[in-house]
């Protein structure tokens, strides 16, 4: 199972490495770092890191292991991630990332269940602020944008 998650993720990670690559300029007409800088140094990290771990579970594969018990968390997570972006037209970068969050940490962690609040409000502000203000990078507005 972790041979067959970590092929998927290389193959998703390829995909983003080669549309940072082929479709974003690293550089704008002004000479200054374009769209393609960040999305090129976190694909090309998906793959190496992807290809690392990948490499390390061949390693120490074994043949007669069972299937993983946590197969059902994994498709949880996986649907969780598909609505994710579902969310992000419909409620919005920030909303669907706070949603997205929360139900994630409760199915991961149900025992500590302030601490999956506060993070799931605070880290999604702090994405927000970090792409959206400081960065000027749009999120994604939903149906009803924010007023911030």
């Amino acid at each position: 199972m972790r041979i067959a998650f970590s092929l998927a993720i290389l193959c998703v990670a390829a995909f983003y490495t080669s549309v940072a690559f082929g479709g974003l300029p690293f550089l704008s007409s002004a000479g200054r770092l374009g769209p393609g800088f960040f999305p090129r140094i976190i694909g090309l990290s998906l793959v190496a890191f992807t290809l690392y771990n990948l490499y390390f579970d061949l390693k120490r594969r074994n043949r007669e292991e069972p299937l993983t018990p946590f197969w059902s968390t994994t498709l949880v997570v996986a649907l969780l991630s598909a609505l994710f972006i579902v969310g992000l037209e419909l409620l919005g970068g920030l909303l669907a990332m706070m949603a997205f969050m929360l139900v994630s940490l409760f199915v991961l962690n149900r025992r500590q269940p302030v601490v999956n609040a506060l993070i799931s409000i605070f880290l999604p502000i702090g994405i927000y602020v970090v792409f959206s203000v400081w960065l000027r990078a749009g999120l994604p507005e939903g149906l009803l944008p924010l007023p911030i």
